[in-house]
């Protein structure tokens, strides 16, 4: 079954940024729901794809090879072509995406003419629904993108905050032992102020024991959104077939009612006859 899909979506960074971040596939591997990337060699990406139709799981695995990218008109095209591990089933695909900078200036529209091939258990869902399925799988992955962008751009800002924060307590440690030296005299001589000073870095008493626990205390990572294990057909592509089936479902009842009243009507023509 052959199909063509137009989808667009907007990336929240302008577009040399997002040029990077989309041409790095392993990052952006996990906001594809079933998506694994095995091997990155060049051009050429290996991967697999876990599709689950209802209660039977399909997994495809195959290449994808860059064709073209051209960082001066931003326009990349990539050829993929997979096969069902255990089945017969295969896909094939040519992408071709463009980015352009968006209305705002700060973000950037991604632009992707697909050409798919699908044989198979997918393929029985129809080109309608396959259509509207691809729709939101292209949604589903700019939302994962939007949120692993926004994640790296937080985690440079808490890095900075860190550094920053990291300085000033370097300041402040080396205040302290002066101090501490001079209350470390009164017990023991200028010789105990050293290990007073040590001990109460250890165990986090006093402004030096504060500014240790914050330095040593790590910032929380940045990372991708959740993967979904797979890519579920049947759950992405209910709702097109259900909001399909509506005005099917609803016609074939006003035919029902229809069909009822018409036999009531002859039903009680052929009464008033014999009467």
């Amino acid at each position: 079954m052959a199909i063509e899909l137009d989808n667009s979506f907007t990336v929240p960074v302008p577009p040399d940024q997002a040029w990077d971040v989309l041409l790095d596939v392993e990052t952006i591997a996990p906001c594809m729901p079933g998506a694994t990337v095995d091997e990155v060699d060049g051009d050429v990406v290996n991967g697999r794809i876990k599709v689950k139709v209802g209660p039977v799981s399909l997994t495809y695995k195959g290449t994808a090879k860059f064709t073209e990218r051209n960082p001066e008109t931003r326009v990349v095209v990539v050829e993929a072509a997979g096969k069902e591990t255990r089945g017969a089933g295969t896909a094939s695909a040519t992408v071709r995406a463009s980015l352009v900078p968006d209305a705002s200036g700060s973000g950037t529209e991604v632009t992707m003419h697909t050409t798919m091939n699908v044989t198979g258990r997918p393929a029985q869902f129809g080109r309608g629904v396959m259509v509207e399925v691809g729709g939101k799988l292209v949604e589903q992955f700019a939302a994962n993108l939007a949120k692993l962008i926004a994640g790296d751009t937080g985690a440079a800002g808490s890095g900075e905050a860190t550094g920053s924060a990291d300085a000033e307590s370097a300041d402040a440690g080396s205040s302290v032992p002066a101090g501490t030296s001079d209350a470390g005299t009164g017990v023991g001589g200028d010789g105990a102020s050293a290990p007073a000073s040590t001990a109460d870095a250890r165990a986090g008493n006093g402004s030096g024991g504060t500014a240790v626990a914050a330095a040593a205390t790590p910032v929380a990572g940045t990372s991708a959104p959740a993967q979904e294990d797979s890519l579920n057909l049947v759950k992405l592509a209910g709702p097109v077939v259900l909001k399909r089936l509506v005005p099917v479902v609803a016609g074939a009842a006003a035919l029902a009612l229809l069909s009822r009243l018409l036999w009531r009507l002859r039903h009680r023509a052929e009464r008033a006859e014999q009467a």
